[in-house]
């Protein structure tokens, strides 16, 4: 599927759904360790298809509230849903092994 980047609505809307676990990133032009876990999302994505993993840049007025709203104070965050419940949060640059041990793929 890809890495999807989310707004407001798309954050809610697939967080909400469950029939797939969600992997999100919480993320900013700026932050190098956020640009090297891109391709370690993107690889994790196509490897595993059962999880969908997005994207959402805290740089953007309407995402800075999501991220406010989950005391996002560190970035790269990531925030791992299943059955559209919090399971896990991670904070900081993971190669996509390292990922997939840490979400139990």
């Amino acid at each position: 599927m890809g890495v999807l980047h989310l707004n407001k609505a798309s954050f809610d809307q697939l967080v909400a759904q469950t029939e797939k676990p969600v992997l999100i990133d919480f993320w900013a032009t700026w932050c190098g360790p956020c640009q090297k876990l891109t391709p370690e999302l993107e690889k994790l994505a196509e490897e595993h298809p059962e999880l969908i993993v997005g994207k959402v840049n805290v740089e953007d007025a309407e995402n800075v509230q999501i991220a406010a709203g989950l005391g996002v104070n560190a970035i790269p965050a990531l925030f791992f849903y299943r059955n559209g419940k919090l399971e896990k949060q991670l904070v900081g640059f993971m190669t996509k092994d390292q990922l997939a041990a840490q979400l139990g793929l």
